[in-house]
């Protein structure tokens, strides 16, 4: 489900998007909400200057990739090992956490 994220610092264009978005966090929900988005980004050049100005979005949203963000050996650790374990997410008391089966 969540297998080849982008990385922190990437740099996107949504579809029918106008403004490049800079990406800031993965696998996140928006504050009492219980849907779990893949990415939540702030515009760029300008960076985050307000929390309300944050975005949520999906990879199916992505039309295009400006910038692959940085990739070091704990990026790289951290996508083999979170993602491999996380398989299918719910929200539960604010919290994303594993589906229980």
């Amino acid at each position: 489900m969540y297998k080849d994220l982008l990385p922190i610092g990437s740099i996107v264009r949504l579809k029918e998007g106008t403004k490049k978005l800079m990406i800031t966090g993965r696998i996140i929900c928006r504050a009492g909400s219980d849907e779990i988005f893949d990415y939540v980004g702030c515009t760029y050049p300008e960076g985050l200057t307000d929390a309300k100005n944050m975005l949520f979005f999906n990879r199916d949203a992505i039309e295009e990739k400006f910038f692959i963000g940085f990739q070091d050996k704990e990026e790289i650790d951290f996508r083999e090992q979170i993602l491999a374990n996380l398989g299918e997410l719910e929200v539960v008391d604010g919290k994303i956490v594993q589906k229980e089966n």
